[in-house]
């Protein structure tokens, strides 16, 4: 079987696309030897700022000159991005073996799409030699497939309200479930300035020491950097960090409490250079910039939208999935947005183009609605020109089925401009 072969005859594992709870999996975790991994864990959960600090995290462990696994989700183009081994993508061989050694240990067991494949990253890691394992949580935190392990230091990136059915309708009921990675005795790392007080009543539960941002390390206004490291304060200044001087305060501690950091100086060098698919990832064609993002709540659009410098007309492309707060993110789009394109996404979870249209604020215009990626970017052809901005957002589906069809992949663009070399997929 290839590994298309294999994608495909998971999703067909169970009946549901999300079950929570550990109690079916870690059986087969067991089974398989994949319950501790030989090498220190960092588990990222979060809201918002998951990717782009595990990206950090990454990219600063490799220019300490460690073989770092990490482990990502959803992918941009290809299901091998979510399996990295020292900066590269998994070979479809190496994803397939793991494949077959997950369906022995399965033994009948239903599981889910993200079950199955977190126990396949996890199977490639224990084989792979490992220095450190960086893993970023699907959803939640406390019930995720990825909390079968243990983490040396957990990270919880922000707290917002999303997959509010699943987590809890309120910013303290949703942060208990993420800090649930947290383990007894171990760190956890807090990263947004803004904290709910379940996030401080968990630490103190577990006798997990918390470090929180704003307190014993942030970001300034300056760009400076500061992280507690062997119990003294150190310092840096990143005039640059394309994914967040935030984010890249949040790993910097992450790694300093393993004391796995690169030199000072190769902080803001990894800071300036490191970039992520998908994230406020620029590409400029005849004149024009195309700004891709994969925001889909309330927060992450409004920090995208607080970025973007003033330029030309904004032509605005969304499409989104219809658990995600629609009306409240194109409410906050609407100040910019010269022109709307709205993109059907395929159901059950995807909203139609007219449902989108239902939830744009009034008078909004003008519109154009498109079922398929072609036709849309076929028609924003008819309509830009030199200096134009096309902001395409709302959903991993949106941002890759835009890409696509203007022949355009993103991981590969965005691991090239880091110098990351990528073969070719076809997943």
């Amino acid at each position: 079987m290839t590994l298309r072969d294999w994608l495909a005859r998971i999703e067909q594992l169970h009946s549901r696309d999300i079950e929570l709870g550990l109690e079916r999996l870690m059986p087969v975790a067991r089974r398989l030897g994949v319950t501790q991994l030989p090498c220190p864990v960092i588990t990222v959960a979060g809201t918002n700022g998951k990717g782009s600090t595990v990206a950090l995290i990454e990219a600063l462990a490799q220019a300490r000159g460690l073989n770092v696994c990490c482990y990502t989700s959803p992918h941009i183009h290809a299901f091998n991005e979510r399996v990295r081994i020292n900066g590269r993508m998994a070979e479809d061989a190496t994803l397939v073996a793991a494949c077959e050694r997950v369906e022995r240990a399965r033994e009948g067991v239903p599981l889910t799409y993200f079950e199955f494949t977190t126990l396949v990253a996890l199977d490639c890691f224990s084989r792979a030699a490992p220095e450190l394992a960086v893993l970023e949580v699907g959803l939640g935190g406390r019930l995720d497939a990825v909390n079968l392990v243990d983490a040396d230091v957990a990270v919880v990136t922000s707290i917002g309200l999303d997959h509010t059915d699943w987590l809890g309708d309120t910013r303290e009921a949703i942060a208990r479930e993420k800090c649930g990675i947290a383990r007894t005795g171990r760190p956890l790392v807090y990263g947004e300035l803004d904290r709910p007080a379940s996030v401080d009543q968990c630490c103190e539960t577990l006798s997990a020491p918390l470090l929180a941002a704003g307190r014993q390390f942030g970001a300034g206004p300056d760009g400076v950097i500061r992280w507690l490291s062997g119990g003294a304060e150190s310092r840096v200044c990143c005039d640059t960090a394309r994914l967040g001087h935030d984010n890249l305060a949040t790993a910097v501690q992450a790694l300093a409490l393993l004391e796995l950091l690169p030199q000072r100086s190769l902080i803001s060098e990894v800071a300036a250079g490191t970039r992520l698919a998908g994230r406020c990832q620029a590409v400029t064609d005849d004149g024009v910039e195309w700004l891709f993002d994969v925001g889909h709540n309330r927060e992450a659009v409004a920090r995208l939208v607080a970025a973007l410098a003033p330029r030309g007309r904004t032509r605005v492309v969304i499409g989104m999935l219809g658990d995600k707060p629609a009306r409240a993110t194109l409410a906050l789009l609407a100040p910019l947005a010269d022109q709307w394109f709205l993109l059907g996404l395929p159901p059950p979870r995807g909203l139609s183009a007219e449902a989108l249209l239902e939830c744009l604020p009034e008078g909004a215009q003008p519109v154009q609605c498109h079922d398929n990626a072609n036709a849309l970017t076929d028609a924003l052809g008819q309509v830009l020109e030199a200096g134009d901005r096309v902001l395409v957002l709302g959903s991993f589906l949106t941002v890759d089925a835009v890409a696509a069809a203007r022949g355009w992949n993103l991981f590969k663009l965005a691991a090239t401009d880091a110098g990351i070399p990528v073969p070719e997929r076809t997943q």
